[in-house]
């Protein structure tokens, strides 16, 4: 990019966050030095709307799209818009997937709390919002309309199948009924309602801002984030990247744990001093 982003959209695990899950001084420093300098900040997560207020008390208060564009946040945690999953198009899903798939456990992320099924593992990731309210019950009653409660993300893993073999039967199953990815390298697969992505929700956030798509920088390292990567004016993979985001992003950084949104983020503010203004809203 030869000119300074009005925007920079950055996933965090894989991307902004080191390996371990934390932030390193020399990202914090250049998140607040690009701020300072007017461009605004978003994280864009598949992580779920239980981990955002930790987030934003730990990584700095910016906005956040969380559960892959299922939700947005903002810098004090409020919630400004969620796209949830309709409980009929979820429930009809989950046995055409057992059909394709036999063996696959559930779970499911609401706004504030998690569920899933008892064959479901217990995974957690990274280091924040770690410790959910669980429910534990079959994917059909974690799924039936409860007052005050949204499906924001439906998540199944399969025990033996490869990632990629799992996620194409998934991917064929949901059909339009749901958008279908993976983020974690495990044998994970996460939809949400159709239409919803990082990319859908953060253009939509952005052009309220009178931001373009081309005034956007972004920064990935997973499948989740390709619709992202694809959407903007100024894509960047991580030297760590899964391959079809080493294919796709048009620029690309040094790894998550060499600091590589921080590098580009040192080089948007240097931009700014020499006279490339970046417009904040």
């Amino acid at each position: 990019m030869t000119t300074t982003p009005k925007l920079v959209a950055t996933d965090l695990d894989g991307t902004l966050l080191h390996s371990d899950g934390s932030l390193s001084e020399r990202t914090r420093a250049a998140l607040t030095a690009a701020s300072k300098a007017g461009i605004r900040i978003a994280f864009v997560t598949g992580r779920p709307p239980r981990c955002v207020p930790t987030l934003l008390e730990t990584i700095g208060r910016h906005h956040i799209i969380a559960a892959n564009g299922a939700a947005l946040y903002a810098p004090d945690a409020t919630t400004i818009h969620i796209s949830p999953i309709r409980s009929d198009a979820a429930t009809e899903l989950v046995p055409r997937l057992r059909d394709a798939v036999p063996g696959v456990p559930f779970a499911v992320e609401y706004e504030t709390v998690y569920g899933h099924e008892p064959d479901y593992p217990n995974w957690s990731f990274g280091t924040f919002g770690t410790e959910p309210v669980e429910l534990i019950d079959s994917v059909e009653d974690l799924l039936a309309p409860a007052p005050g409660r949204h499906v924001l993300k439906l998540l199944a893993h399969h025990p033996t199948l490869p990632l990629d073999v799992f996620h194409e039967q998934a991917r064929r199953s949901a059909g339009n009924s749901a958008e279908t990815t993976h983020s974690t390298g495990l044998s994970l697969v996460e939809f949400s309602a159709p239409g919803v992505t990082k990319a859908a929700t953060l253009l939509a956030w952005s052009s309220r801002l009178g931001i373009t798509a081309d005034e956007i920088a972004a920064f990935g390292d997973m499948p989740n984030d390709l619709p992202m990567l694809k959407a903007v004016g100024t894509s960047y993979a991580m030297a760590n990247a899964h391959p079809d985001v080493l294919r796709t992003a048009r620029g690309r950084t040094a790894s998550n744990d060499e600091d590589g949104v921080a590098q580009a983020l040192e080089r948007f503010v240097r931009r700014v001093g020499v006279g490339q203004k970046a417009v904040c809203c």
